[in-house]
Order: C-alpha cells, then structure tokens, then sequence
C-alpha cells in the first residue's frame, strides 16, 4: 500500500469518527440549550472531541491533498470540474466547516451560562455540518461510501 492509499483509507475512514462526534455535540447542545440543561464536564469533553477529530481529518485531507492524482494546478484546473472540486472546493470548503467548529468551541469556553455554552455550540457546530454535507454532495459521490 503506498502513501497515496494509506492517506485515502485513513481520511475516509476517519470522516465516520468525525460525524458521529459532531452529530453527538449537535444532539447534546440542541438538548442542552432547549432543555436549559446543565454544561457538565461531559458535554466539554464531547466538543473537544469533537474539535480534536476534526483537526485531525483536516491535517490527514492536507496530507491526502499534496499526495492526491486529483490534485493539479495547471491551466485545465478550473476548467474540469472533478479536477476542480478536489483541488479547489473541497478543501476550501472543509477549511470553513473546521473554522466554523474551532470558534464556536473557542467562543463556548469563554461563556459562563450552561444556556449560553449550549446555544453557541448547537448553533456552530451545525453550520459546520451543513457545510461539510454541501461539501460531500458536491463531490457527486456516495454519502456513505468510500471516495
């Protein structure tokens, strides 16, 4: 198996890690927040975890990028759309949903109300969600498949 192969397996693999996370940290904030719920150290935990896997998927991806057939800057780039989504959208994309986590995560801390703490984190989290979904059917693959 070379780099190429290993970096794809592992990148793709990781995503389930990564959704099952931040679809828990999504679930528990929105009951959190609508049930006026403590912040408890669990619900801390969950979202660093979160934070965490998703840093880890963007440093694989940047690996998987640079080792990627995909991946070309050349003058037909922008012009084939596959070249283009992987080159280009993907990551971009992927880069906004893990900025979107990491401040919500960093704006949760500085809050005092559990509400407060909740409310940030559902509201974040899930816009980084829908990004990353957007970003996944664009690629024109299977949801749940191997890329």
């Amino acid at each position: 198996m070379n780099a190429y192969n290993f970096l794809l397996h592992a990148h793709s693999g990781f995503r389930y890690v990564v959704s099952i996370l931040l679809l828990l940290s999504i679930f528990l904030s929105f009951s959190g927040w609508l049930e006026k719920k403590p912040y408890v150290e669990a619900n801390r935990r969950i979202n660093l975890f979160t934070l965490i896997s998703a840093h880890i998927q963007l440093l694989l991806g940047i690996l998987l990028y640079f080792k990627s057939p995909y991946v070309e800057f050349n003058s037909d780039t922008m012009k084939d759309p596959e070249l283009r989504y992987w080159t280009m959208e993907h990551v971009v994309m992927m880069i906004v949903a893990i900025i979107i986590i990491t401040i919500g995560h960093s704006k949760s801390k500085k809050l005092v109300l559990p509400e407060a703490k909740h409310r940030i984190i559902a509201l974040y989290y899930s816009a980084a969600l829908i990004i990353i979904v957007l970003a996944i059917l664009a690629s024109h693959r299977p949801f749940l498949g191997m890329s």
